[in-house]
């Protein structure tokens, strides 16, 4: 709402006044012939230590120091990265062809066997990536070629190597107890020479890159996890570039430093179909007619988010393109006073609001609304265990893999793992198992339009809107990528002029 900006700018000088602790006085200095260090202000801190395991991957990945065997298209096709091409030998294995001339930043040379390495350690590795989970995966070499072998037919093995977890390092990132360090072991335009702790990494340029060299002389990096503190940063010249920037600071910054891109996450009502009054699709036909989807992107999200016709939204341009207009849906009933409690959580500041003002649309349309809101580690259990009868969720639909299957069989599956809807469909099922066993491509794509579509028949989760990446970006600032995946924001061509 408009209300925060003024109590956002108050907090602004004092804001400040952190800011020279957040970033080191010589971060964005001259670097080598007179080129410019990129100062950059990123939100989370490293929990693992940047093992690319983790979800630090992806940090890995944004800063351009590590890459994949495959990289992913705007619509999540596979293309080449390290690997120029592949081929599926049987129904289980795949043969990639390494790219020649990669060097790694320890000066050792990308092979087939360094690759086997590292898919091998991953495989073994406590907690395994999330890309693996459930996924038996075996890597070998044969000739010159790397050889990818699965338990079972996986169409997806091509995509799911583009995942930052699986980024390849030289053998000497890896140590005998498993720890992993990717100081000076990655292959891509950027080294990371230092990690600061939690509070700050630093790369520099890679000459001996095999593709374009980075036209800046590195990057200096400062974790902020203070969204307020990332915008000010922005406006005080302390960071060329910052992630993630609240939707309550947006309004401060200048038009010309913001950037929004669609982003894979839908914003959702889950409505608890198994007991309570939502167990009545005609119930639940009531809410998806009740909602006010205009008024939640106006009220809460300042016009930085677009209204949602589906799970699947305008990060994934393809499926704006091929939905058709969903017919068999239920007619909406009455809410008649039926009581129900509606959940979030605190940790994604908008959700509360979110949940206040669809209280009060539920109210007006005729229901009893008690309304529960806590922190999510204090709330994921009674989520999960269908205790609400309706849930309001910020929702990743794309996970490592760049494919939202994964997201429908969790969510919507009867032996769904995150089934908040505690829906149990056949005509849902029976749709996400073809689309999980469809071949990559328009087949999978169709597969999965007509699974979104029989989990819309249900009514069980009522998509609101999908959100944005807000990224603030000085005006001297030139080639950074506003990436929906998150994957990419400092590559080669980024530079200050």
């Amino acid at each position: 709402m408009h209300h925060r900006a003024p109590l956002a700018a108050a907090g602004l000088a004092a804001v400040s006044v952190l800011l020279a602790g957040c970033f080191a006085s010589s971060a964005g200095g001259p670097g080598p012939s007179g080129q410019t260090r990129i100062k950059l202000a990123m939100m989370q801190p490293p929990r693992s230590g940047l093992s690319p395991f983790s979800d630090d991957a992806f940090k890995l990945s944004r800063w351009s120091a590590a890459e994949t065997l495959v990289t992913l298209d705007a619509n999540g096709d596979a293309r080449p990265g390290l690997a120029t091409g592949w081929r599926r030998t049987s129904d289980t294995a795949w043969e990639f062809t390494v790219r020649p001339g990669v060097g790694f930043h320890d000066g050792s040379t990308l092979t087939a066997a360094a690759a086997a390495n590292t898919l091998t350690r991953a495989t073994k590795a406590v907690p395994k990536p999330r890309i693996l989970d459930g996924v038996a995966l075996t890597a070998a070499v044969e000739g010159d070629k790397l050889v990818v072998t699965t338990g079972t037919p996986d169409p997806l093995l091509p995509q799911r190597l583009s995942s930052p977890q699986l980024s390849i390092l030289a053998e000497s990132a890896y140590a005998a107890d498993g720890k992993v360090n990717p100081v000076g072991t990655g292959s891509g335009p950027f080294r990371l020479v230092n990690i600061g702790g939690t509070t700050s990494a630093t790369l520099d340029r890679f000459d001996g890159y095999w593709g374009e060299k980075a036209k800046a002389a590195g990057i200096d990096v400062s974790f902020v996890p203070d969204g307020t503190a990332r915008a000010a940063a922005i406006r005080s010249g302390e960071a060329h570039i910052a992630e993630a920037v609240p939707v309550s600071q947006a309004a401060l910054l200048d038009p010309p430093t913001i950037s929004e891109v669609p982003m894979p996450r839908t914003n959702t009502l889950y409505l608890n179909t198994k007991t309570g009054p939502f167990a009545d699709p005609a119930v639940r036909a009531a809410v998806r007619e009740t909602i006010n989807r205009d008024q939640l992107i106006s009220g809460v999200y300042e016009n930085r988010a677009d209204a949602a016709k589906g799970l699947l939204g305008p990060a994934l341009p393809w499926t704006v393109q091929a939905r058709e207009e969903l017919t068999g849906r239920v007619p909406a009933g009455r809410a008649n006073g039926a009581k129900i409690t509606l959940a979030t959580f605190t940790d994604r500041a908008e959700l509360p609001e979110v949940a206040s003002i669809l209280q009060q649309q539920l109210k007006d349309a005729g229901f009893e609304v008690n309304q529960v809101v806590r922190e999510y580690a204090h709330i994921e259990q009674d989520m999960l265990a269908g205790r609400f009868d309706a849930f309001v969720l910020s929702r990743a639909t794309v996970l490592d893999s760049g494919d939202p299957v994964a997201y429908l069989k969790s969510d919507f599956t009867c032996a769904g793992s995150f089934n908040i809807a505690q829906l149990c469909d056949e005509n849902v099922d029976r749709a996400v198992r073809e689309a999980e066993a469809a071949e990559a491509g328009d087949r999978r794509r169709a597969a999965i339009m007509a699974a979104e579509a029989a989990v819309l028949r249900t009514d069980a989760a009522i998509p609101m809107l999908h959100e944005r990446v807000i990224q603030g970006d000085a005006t001297s600032v030139e080639g950074s990528v506003k990436d929906p995946r998150e994957r990419a924001l400092v590559t080669s061509a980024t530079h200050v002029k």
